[in-house]
């Protein structure tokens, strides 16, 4: 069984005295249903889960009064021999998207508090119109992800210790061992071409063959184009599938920024911004958004119309080039736009995985650029990306701020530090992804 940290949050909204029902949010096939069903199974004597997709019948429990001892016995009368006790019984209700009427019921479940109900759910970002009530304040919404890197290290058999180590690095000032380093480069290359898709990471582990993680990720490609074709509207349904399908074609450019022109000649904002929209409410794609100054709350200064797009998951943007990007990658044989494109979105994927907002600095009339921007302690902190060695130009410019005390560079060298900038391996990434924001 994979580990996740996602467990830990299960268990501690458990362990909350007033509790509310919890709604797990993340993209399909994130691994939102196993842990769900895992930490049920684990820590309760009753654990009832519902899937509205795989037994669409039972939305019927849900129709007419809302009342929880009517739920209570329409699920009973559909599902048969099921233990509702108070106090010992977990109630799951999975793919919820499908059942406007049981999301408005985690009112009456959260107000009746004999029972813990957990629900989850896909696109659940989508305006659904047949939703009767939002029960706001009477659910915990919270996101799940794919694996992130550190997740993946544990899924591979990287000891935790060594994992945790790579913390104290993190100023720059003590060199990584060669041996550690080149160790730790080539899992990060891994995870480029894996990514953290829970089917793909196990077909990673048992099998080793990049060519049937490859198949298992084109399996989930086709899966999310069916997603945009059954549950977008019509009018966006085909404008957000070309959105989706351009982005290795957005970050393979030298200039990084979302164009609409990339996806079709001449396309504007005004036909496919409510696509690109759908696709960043759905969880299928991360957005990035240049700002105008390089200042705290960086919020404050984003720029709406100016953004870069990235996938939900590194090993997914990596196939949809196909299978002999993962080859470039593993044996560090790529080069031009694309590379840059991809440990890019290696960044991104380490900063959203671990809850960070993304944005990024460049000035039009100028070539200094950061690629990414984060918070710290209420002062702004940039992240530069360098894909293969180079003078950090942009950074140094920015480092002259007063306003910004320390910023890192993310390369393939090892640690070092000068004055306020801290060089680092790209692995690194996830260590600056977890300093509290």
């Amino acid at each position: 069984m994979l580990k996740r940290k996602f467990m830990d949050t299960l268990e501690m909204w458990k362990n909350t005295k007033d509790k509310k029902c919890l709604l797990v949010k993340g993209v399909r096939q994130c691994g939102k249903t196993f842990i769900i069903r895992e930490f049920g199974k684990a820590n309760y004597e009753n654990f009832i889960e519902i899937n509205f997709i795989s037994k669409p019948e039972l939305k019927n429990a849900f129709n007419g009064n809302l009342d929880v001892d009517t739920m209570i016995q329409g699920v009973k009368l559909l599902m048969g021999n099921v233990n509702f006790v108070p106090g010992k019984t977990l109630l799951f209700l999975d793919e919820i998207q499908d059942c406007p009427n049981a999301r408005t019921s985690l009112k009456f479940w959260a107000e009746d508090n004999r029972f813990d109900v957990v629900a989850s759910g896909s696109l659940l970002g989508i305006d659904y119109k047949d939703i009767v009530s939002i029960p706001v304040g009477y659910e915990i919404q919270v996101d799940m992800y794919p694996l992130d890197f550190e997740e993946f290290l544990w899924a591979v058999g990287v000891p935790s210790d060594l994992i945790e180590g790579m913390g104290r690095h993190i100023s720059g000032e003590e060199v990584i061992p060669d041996a550690v380093h080149y160790a730790m480069l080539k899992r990060f290359k891994e995870y480029l071409a894996v990514g953290g898709m829970p089917d793909v990471v196990n077909a990673y582990i048992e099998t080793k063959d990049y060519q049937q993680v490859q198949n298992v990720q084109d399996r989930i490609l086709r899966d999310y184009q069916d997603d945009i074709a059954k549950y977008a509207n019509n009018s966006d349904r085909i404008k957000a599938r070309n959105c989706y399908m351009s982005i290795p074609a957005q970050l393979s450019k030298e200039n990084h920024k979302f164009q609409y022109s990339v996806v079709e000649k001449k396309g504007t904002a005004r036909k496919f911004e409510s696509s690109i929209d759908w696709l960043l409410e759905a969880g299928m794609a991360v957005a990035s958004y240049n700002v105008s100054a390089p200042s705290f709350p960086l919020i404050a200064y984003k720029k709406p119309d100016q953004f870069r797009i990235y996938l939900s998951d590194i090993g997914l943007f990596t196939a949809m080039f196909g299978f002999q990007m993962k080859q470039a990658i593993l044996t560090d044989t790529l080069e031009g736009p694309a590379k840059g494109g991809i440990y890019e979105s290696a960044i991104a994927d380490l900063l959203y995985k671990a809850g960070n907002k993304l944005y990024y600095y460049k000035r039009e009339d100028s070539t200094l650029e950061i690629e990414f921007l984060t918070e710290r302690d209420a002062k702004v902190v940039p992240v530069e990306v360098k894909a293969k060695k180079g003078a950090s130009r942009s950074l140094n410019e920015i480092l002259k701020r007063d306003s910004i005390s320390v910023g890192y560079k993310l390369t393939s060298q090892n640690a070092g530090v000068v004055e306020k900038k801290i060089t680092l391996p790209l692995y690194m990434g996830m260590c600056i992804a977890a300093v509290k924001r």
